[in-house]
Parts: structure tokens; sequence; C-alpha cells
């Protein structure tokens, strides 16, 4: 994975470069040319997403990460799908940062449960310096225990990145959520290009990405394409980790009555993503709870090769420990038990 420090100069969204043979090798992908992919008969895409899979990871190992909410709700963002949102009544309470020994004991949870990353969560619009040192400490704890450290803090400001990196920060997430023209349906507080900037000052610091998006929000089959293609062609080099969410709806939140996504098309969203970010740890995310073991397999073998493990991520329920454990084993695959990308 080219590692190269990213320059200053702004993001642009992807205007449909060019699609020669040699452009695609290197991966410029045009939203046109990432649908074209979407409608191709479903065992040809899936055949084409194991290849491509196969080429860069043992196709039967899953790397497990745990992520626990640091400070949660409270938020002032009005994103449509959050139920930390301080715009939207949904029984979740606000919460302080977490104190440093409480995280590093769910750290050494996570780690003798098999987890090798730990991720940390909290509910800010954009954390202040003093917000940034606090949860530096917290990197430093879990970098303690031995696992990969992952944080998503909101928008980060100059030289917030640098004070993560330093504490031993591995990965920062932060999600571009949709495509740039349905961002706007989702979320008012803040624009796409604020995601853009976050993203370069994580790249520009030397930490690697996490980012992805949450598809079943009422967006159209060109509107997932047209997020692969703004994480695709995201410089200087795709995320190392995409995480892909299926909307978990809350009662409370605006997209609470959202009409349930075809299980078959989220298949499709990860063999898409599979293929056009073919060195990226794919990762089942929010809404795994609600799926089937028989889609997280189709799941599995259209490339995902990470999952959130533990009974809950942020607010929301995810499938205990010992299900997944008998799921994968029923499937024949193994947790990665080395870090790294």
């Amino acid at each position: 994975m080219n590692d190269t420090i990213l320059s200053e100069e702004p993001i642009h969204w992807v205007q449909s470069p060019p699609q020669t043979a040699e452009a695609l090798s290197v991966g410029a992908w045009s939203t046109e040319a990432v649908a074209a992919l979407f409608d191709q008969p479903f065992n040809d895409l899936l055949f084409r997403a194991q290849q491509v899979h196969r080429e860069h990871f043992d196709p039967n190992e899953i790397q497990l990460s745990t992520l626990l909410s640091i400070k949660t709700g409270g938020c002032p963002e009005d994103c449509g799908y959050c139920p930390q949102s301080v715009h939207y009544e949904t029984g979740v309470a606000a919460s302080k940062l977490m104190a440093v020994e409480e995280v590093r004991d769910a750290a050494v949870r996570a780690k003798a449960a098999g987890a090798t990353r730990f991720c940390m969560g909290a509910a800010w619009r954009a954390p202040k310096d003093r917000d940034v040192e606090a949860v530096a400490e917290l990197v430093r704890a879990v970098k303690d225990v031995g696992l990969e450290a992952c944080a998503t803090l909101g928008m980060l400001n100059e030289g917030h990145a640098e004070t993560l990196r330093d504490a031993g920060l591995d990965y920062y997430n932060h999600n571009l959520d949709s495509a740039p023209d349905f961002y706007g349906d989702i979320i008012t507080t803040r624009d796409y290009h604020d995601r853009l900037d976050t993203l370069r000052r994580v790249r520009g610091a030397g930490v690697r990405v996490c980012s992805g998006g949450i598809v079943g929000m009422g967006e159209t089959r060109v509107q997932r394409a047209a997020l692969i293609a703004q994480l695709a062609n995201l410089a200087p080099n795709y995320p190392e980790s995409v995480p892909i969410n299926n909307l978990v709806k809350v009662e409370g939140t605006p997209l609470a009555d959202q009409a349930e996504l075809d299980p078959l098309e989220f298949v499709r969203m990860i063999a898409v993503a599979r293929i056009t970010m073919p060195r990226a740890r794919v990762r089942l995310s929010a809404g795994r709870q609600q799926m089937s073991d028989a889609v997280q397999a189709l799941c599995f073998a259209a490339g995902a090769n990470s999952i959130f493990y533990g009974e809950k991520l942020l607010t929301t329920g995810n499938p205990d420990i010992e299900h997944d454990r008998a799921l994968l084993q029923r499937l024949g695959m193994q947790a990665r038990h080395t870090m790294g990308a």
C-alpha cells in the first residue's frame, strides 16, 4: 500500500476519470464504471470479487475489531441515521469521556476475546484541542495492551491528526456516508468537503484511513456506485479499511421508517468495494445483527474480511461473540491473530 504523504492541495470530487484499461488498473473508477459492476449478474459479480479477494488475502481469514463508545450522545450534528444526535428523541443519554482505566479494561477484554483492533468513537462534531489530548491518552492505553488503535471523533482541525499519530493511533475512521448528491438529504450541519478535508489531514499526518459509508438510507444504486467511486479514487490511495454499514433503523430518527434494502443488494455493495479497492479490509459493520448467517456468508464470499466483534457497537446491537465464533467455525473461517493491514 502506497503511504505517500498527501499534499495540501484540496481533494476534488470524482468527475469521471478516463476508462482505459490502464486507468482502471491504477484505480481510476468513474461512477459509470462502478455502476456497471453493480449491474453484472449476481454470480458473475461474486466470482470476480472472489478472484480479486484471493489475489490479496487469505479467503478464509477474518480480522476482528471491537468498537467502544468512549463519549456517547449530545452530538450537535443532525445526521438522519444517528441516535446520538441532540436533534432527535431516541433515549440515548449523553455521557462524558470515559476514563483511561475504563478504556484500558475494555481493551484487555477485547484482546482476550480475539480482537486485534480496538476502535473508539466519540460523539463530537469536531473535538477541541483538550479533547484530542485526552483521547491521545486513551490511544496510549490501548497500544499498551497490544492492540491496534482506531478512533472516530468527528472532524479534525489542523494538528489533531499529528497529536493522535504521536500517541500511536493506527487508523482514523471518518466515513463519507453517502454519495455527494445524496449527502445533503441525510445531513445538513456539515457538507461533503468537510469530510474530505478531515481525510486529507489524516493522510497528511501519515495515519491510515478507515472510511466507508451507509447503505439502505433511500439512496439509488447509482448513488451507491458514486459513494464507492469517491472512496476508490481518494488521493493518494483508497482507504486501508472500508466499513460498509447497513442502516440500523432507530426509533426517533428521521430514517426510522426507511424501507429495508434487499440483502442481495448489500452483498453487491461488498463485492463492488472489494473489486475497486482490492487491498483494503472491507468490514461488515453496523446492521450485521439483522443479517442472516447466509447473507453474512455471501458477504464473506464477496470479499468482506473484517467484522466488528462484540455485543454492542456505539449504541446499537451486534451479534454476540459466541454466535460469531460458531458462524466462523461453520464456514471454516478463522480470525486473524496478527496485527497490520
